[in-house]
């Protein structure tokens, strides 16, 4: 064990440094083990079996080509939740949870929300509102029947009730009405490329992460005229953006008659979230 530990990570600092390499590792022997750090401490001075070597080698390989040690063990956790992700999906970010707490902060002690999850992916923005809400109806739509499949089977082995719809967003439409709709869309400028790490350039889903530089509201511009129609009167919309266009959107929102539209920072002090209301 000792002797494995010290060549994950004299082999993994180089890419992904001291912190995210001991955050691999404690993901690496709880899947394989069932470990937490406590465990891995206890059991540090004790033989590993041939067989998880030889696991612990087949995923170092994997990491070393800078493929996401979410895909590998096909689970990521967000807002207190294990979930099953696949290549089909984007992994959870630690933003996007951030974001389900403002929606839950602002619903507090409402009941039977209806709530409608726009390119729901995983299923985890969808699933963590339907466990923290009181008593929602919520309804989640992706493009992707790959996406959907992986969210149904995340909503089921989590025990939350929800609907999913298998749609394309720029012709979908609905006579539903709801009280919050919630979307994370695509939204990184085809130009952000050649910054991006590999291991989200490589291995997460495109079509789930880039919009075209000429037009990169497309989402939002679709989403906001389908909630004058899908929003209730005061229903709130929500909307996890990219900074560099957080202005932008914000006129946007304002120009189609929306009020209360606040920009809403990430604990990174980034522009992360809108907040809109239907008026």
């Amino acid at each position: 064990m000792r002797d494995t530990l010290r060549h994950l990570r004299s082999s993994l600092r180089p890419i992904y440094g001291d912190r995210e390499t001991e955050a691999i590792i404690r993901i690496i022997f709880h899947h394989l083990k069932g470990w937490n750090l406590t465990d891995m401490l206890i059991h540090e001075p004790e033989p590993l079996s041939p067989f998880i070597k030889s696991e612990i080698d087949k995923i170092l390989q994997r990491l070393l080509r800078h493929e996401p040690i979410q895909y590998i063990t096909g689970e990521a956790r967000f807002h207190g939740l294990e979930l099953h992700v696949t290549p089909d999906v984007l992994i959870p970010r630690p933003e996007t949870a951030e974001l389900v707490d403002i929606i839950a902060d602002d619903a507090k002690d409402r009941t039977d929300l209806k709530v409608l999850d726009i390119a729901t992916g995983s299923g985890c923005i969808a699933i963590a509102l339907a466990r923290t809400l009181r008593f929602p109806r919520i309804t989640a739509l992706d493009i992707s029947p790959a996406a959907i499949k992986v969210a149904q089977e995340n909503a089921l082995t989590l025990k939350t009730d929800i609907s999913f719809i298998c749609a394309d967003i720029f012709s979908w439409s609905s006579n539903d009405q709801f009280d919050i709709i919630v979307s994370n869309p695509p939204y990184i400028d085809e130009s952000e490329k050649a910054s991006m790490e590999k291991n989200v350039l490589d291995y997460e889903p495109h079509s789930a992460l880039f919009v075209p530089d000429n037009d990169p509201l497309r989402f939002y511009k679709r989403i906001a005229n389908l909630s004058e129609d899908l929003l209730v009167k005061g229903g709130r919309l929500y909307f996890e953006i990219n900074p560099r266009h957080a202005s932008d959107l914000s006129h946007l929102l304002k120009a189609q008659g929306y009020s209360d539209v606040e920009i809403i920072k990430d604990s990174f002090g980034k522009d992360r979230f809108i907040r809109a209301t239907h008026p």
